[in-house]
This record gives structure tokens, sequence and C-alpha cells, in this order.
């Protein structure tokens, strides 16, 4: 499939899973989307599996866009407390649109859990509360990573909501990150798990060879205690001696411990003059994102500053990492958001393009490490090996044959797409356009249809003879769209008048559900949240019920 011809699909609305070899224009893609999107006013919410990946799209990690964190698994209770949170809600709530790139690296069941966030928060039990999701990425690249102690994820499309998105394939054919094709013989031979001889020795002719470029290359491992090792030997290269900087800890020793590995800020960060370094945290107010490149302009006990690679110069704030649990902090660390960057690891380098690369693969552990490396760079000229393996040249059987069918599946949504009148082409791209673009004269987010919604909603509410379930049935949607019609109304006007609306249940139910939400009482936020009340009152009362009730107290 061509770029146009993906770009006219996702055009339509459509979920899409866009895909490809590496260097296939997958991201550049998903850029001319963005923009067209953005000069349309829809609002999209960009993110990855990893921060790296999120730098280029000028996102985050679809674990903080979402609100899933690290977590494994959210109870109903976790997904009502998201839902309350407002910064969160509103994000969730404005998107119109959501893509995730470097899917290979993004859990099954956090994949599920990002959907579960999305239906809760939006209220509406369409896969991902009825966004249209992009998702892009290669499975040939590197698998989801698990933290020790971490349940062991499979790839994406093992998850529960991959079917039920519907996802049209678009599976680039096109070549534009390599124009060696020497380079590009290689790169195919281990996608199609056909390494010959000839590849074999393209490979070894790259050993011993040496960068002539002032500025040296950028430095691949697979294992992070190489990285360390080389980044503390280009550190004590530098002039002076290092500044170094504790992480501050407090609270349960295993919260603490579990904290620290979660966190890829060091223990203790030692830092020199002209240093390169990468952020590890995210702070969009700062300018700066997990995966930001920078070089240390100045470090002493009282701070430090970093020009990042897209030359903006930052006083770093001191970041925290907590748990937090009923509103009470159980565990925090303190530390710059830094680490040193001479070298990288494979996983971190994933969606990089490097114009040379020295790369050490003698110890790969894992099936497409060698692909994401080798193709980090454009052309053989790029690429010093230092190390080989087996391994490294290796994909996953799995993932050939789900790419066998991706293929196919591209192969006839292209047709569909090629099929198609200029006319009829249009007239889907121009309805998509109607879903998500704001009327004349409103704000970014403020989407025509919403706005209709509710007016029609409160209109309705004004006629003061109509119950709940009279409103539904007038709209022809659901109790629960209506409750959170109400909600929204009553943000944006806490005096809106729906005192007959405490009519749609007896005054009996009323009061029994009031005095169980009194029981119980309100969380550290400050709110009432509806899971504690539905599990103690039992299956009998619906959500719905309980929602209407909690709009009286």
């Amino acid at each position: 499939m061509t770029q146009q011809e993906a770009l006219d699909i996702l055009k339509t609305g459509a979920n899409v899973f866009l895909t490809g070899a590496a260097g296939s224009g997958k991201t550049h893609l998903l850029r001319e989307y963005i923009a067209y999107l953005d000069g349309h006013g829809a609002t999209v919410g960009i993110t990855a599996s990893t921060g790296i990946a999120a730098t280029h799209m000028g996102g985050m990690t679809i674990h903080s866009w979402s609100g899933i964190g690290i977590h494994d698994a959210l109870s109903r209770n976790e997904l009502d407390a998201l839902s309350e949170k407002s910064y969160l809600s509103r994000r969730l709530r404005a998107a119109d649109v959501l893509i995730i790139d470097e899917v290979s690296m993004l859990h099954d069941f956090r994949f599920d859990l990002a959907g579960s966030v999305l239906r809760a928060v939006r209220r509406s039990e369409i896969p991902f509360g009825g966004l249209q999701v992009v998702i892009s990425g290669d499975f040939f690249q590197l698998p989801p990573v698990s933290r020790e102690g971490e349940a062991r994820g499979r790839f994406a499309y093992h998850a529960d909501a991959w079917p039920e998105l519907d996802l049209k394939v678009c599976y680039l054919e096109e070549q534009h990150r390599q124009n060696d094709p020497a380079l590009l013989g290689v790169l195919n031979a281990i996608r199609d798990n056909d390494v010959s001889e000839e590849t074999g020795e393209i490979l070894r002719s790259r050993f011993g060879t040496n960068a002539l470029d002032k500025i040296p290359p950028t430095k691949l491992y697979t294992h992070n205690v190489d990285v360390d090792a080389e980044n503390n030997r280009e550190l004590t290269k530098l002039p002076g001696r290092a500044v170094e900087y504790k992480m501050e800890s407090k609270g349960a020793a295993a919260l603490v411990s579990a904290l620290k590995k979660g966190c890829l800020a060091p223990e203790t960060l030692f830092l020199k003059k002209e240093a390169r370094v990468m952020f590890v945290k995210n702070n969009f107010e700062e300018g700066y994102v997990n995966g930001t490149l920078g070089i240390v302009l100045e470090c002493t006990p009282a701070g430090i500053t970093v020009r990042t690679s897209q030359g903006k110069k930052v006083r770093v704030p001191l970041a925290d990492w907590h748990i937090e649990e009923d509103g009470r902090m159980k565990a925090e660390i303190i530390q710059y958001p830094l680490r040193l960057a001479w070298a990288i690891t494979v996983h971190k380098s994933q969606g990089i393009s490097l114009d040379a690369a020295e790369i050490d693969l003698s110890r790969s552990f894992e099936p497409g490490m060698g692909y994401v490396a080798l193709s980090r760079v454009r052309s053989l000229g790029g690429l010093f090996l230092r190390g080989l393996n087996a391994t490294a040249l290796k994909v996953h059987n799995e993932v050939l044959e789900y790419d066998e069918v991706f293929r196919r599946a591209s192969v006839r949504h292209a047709a569909d797409i090629r099929s198609m009148s200029s006319a009829a082409l249009a007239k889907q791209h121009e309805a998509f356009l109607e879903r998500v673009r704001p009327p004349l004269g409103a704000s970014r987010g403020k989407k025509k249809k919403k706005l209709d919604t509710l007016t029609e909603t409160q209109n309705l509410i004004a006629l003061r003879s109509l119950m709940i379930r009279d409103i539904a049935y007038a709209r022809d949607i659901t109790e629960e769209t209506v409750l959170s019609h109400i909600e929204r109304l009553r943000e944006r006007d806490p005096a809106l008048d729906i005192s007959h609306l405490k009519n749609s249940i007896s005054a009996d139910r009323f009061d029994e559900i009031a005095s169980v939400f009194k029981r119980i009482g309100k969380d550290a936020r400050g709110g009432y949240l509806l899971a504690p009340v539905h599990s103690a009152l039992g299956e009998g009362y619906s959500y719905a019920d309980i929602r209407l009730v909690r709009l009286f107290l």
C-alpha cells in the first residue's frame, strides 16, 4: 500500500493499524495525518509505547496519556477514581483521535487497560470510548519489556480490544529511510527469516571499521550494564570533578524499592559540564519528555542546566515518583530526571534514525534486536559493528504468521480504497470531518456535536415534566448518557435546576442509596465514588440510579 492510499483510509475516520518495515515512512505519515487533523480543529491524543518514540511525535506515552501508569490491571473502583480526575477526564473526553506509535512494545493487557479507561471516562461501551484509534508499529521490532515481578505480556494483537476495533490494515511497502540496496537486502533477509551466507558476508564487512566524522556515532548495546560502563568511561574523559546528586526516598522499603526499579533515573547521578544526558520523565511545561536528549551546560550542587537536542535551555527541576493510596503518600523518591546518554540500549533506540551507529549485538537475547539496531542507520557506511550473535538475526516465528495475515488484509483494504470514486471518497472524508470539526467561532476542543447534544438534553430538562427515562427515550440515548450530560451541564452551570429529576426513582430507593453514600463518605479528593456504593448495595441497584442520587449530594 502507498502512503497516499493509507492517508485516504485514515481520513475516512476508520480505525487503522499502520505497519511496514523500518524506514517505510510510518512516522512521516502519522505527522501528515496529525497536521491534517490539526488544520480542521480536531483534538488528537498523540502517544507511543515509549518515551523516546513519543518525543518524535511530539506526544507522551500511552501510559501517561490514558492515566494507566505502570498498572497491570485496574479495579472498577480504580477506574471510577480515574474518571473523577478532572484533568484526565477533560483530556480523554476532548479527544477525537488516539494515535499509538511503536505498538510492538506495548503489552496486550495494557492495550486493553487503556481501552477500559477510555470507556469508563467517556462513559461509552464502544471500544476505546468511540475514538478513532490509529495504531502504528512493526511487530518485527522489539516486543514488550516486562519488569521483574510484572506479568509477562504478549504482543498487542493478542489484546481483547484488537479485533473489537475492526482495524483497517495499511501495510506500507515503500522505503524512505534506507537508500542503500545492500543494507535493505540485509534488513529484508532478517525480516523474511532468510539470512544467507551473502547476508552474513555483508555484515562481517562492517566489523573493524571506524567512523571518520568529528561527532562520534551513538553506541547501541543490548544490556544496561554495558551502556552504564560506556557512559561512565565518557564521563571520566571530561575535565573537572563530577557533581554528585543522590536520590532521596521515604516510605516503606519494599515500595521504595519498587519505585526505584520502575524509575530510569539513577540512585546516584554523576554529571559534568558537556555531559550527554537523557531526560527520563515528562515535563511538558519545561519543554521535555522521557527520552529527550541534551548536553549539560551547568551542573552545581544548586542545580542543573541542560540544552536539549531541540536547542531549548532548561533549568532542570527535581522530579518525584510516588505511590499513593487513599490519598496518603505510601512511598516517594526524588531525583533529577536525567541519566547519561553517550550510549543507549537497543530498546531505547527504537524509533530513532541515526546517521551513524556503533552497534554491539554480541549479547543479543531477544529476536528482533538485530533488526531494530541495524535499521537505525541509513546506509552501510554509517554502520560500525562491534559484535554479533545468532539471536540478533532472528525474528519471532509467531510474527511471521501474523505478518502474512496483515499483508493480505492490507491488499484487500488497498483494493477497496482504489475502487472508490473520488466523489465517494471525498464524501467519506467530509463526513468524518463533520464529526470532529468545531463550529465556527468555537474554541479548540469544543465540538459542535457535543455542544448541541448537551443543549438538547438541557432543553428537555427545562420542560420539568420529563424524568430521566423520558429524556433518554426522547433523545434515543441511554439513561447513563443522559446522566453524563447532566453531570457536564452541572459542571458548566452549578445553579442548573434539576430538582424535579429526583422523582426519577422512588423516595425510599433514593433515601437508601443516599444513606450508603453518607456512610461510606467522600474519597481523598472530596468526591463520592460510585463503585463502593454499588458494591455495598448489591446488584439490585443500577449505576444509573446511584449516579442520579449523587447529583443531589
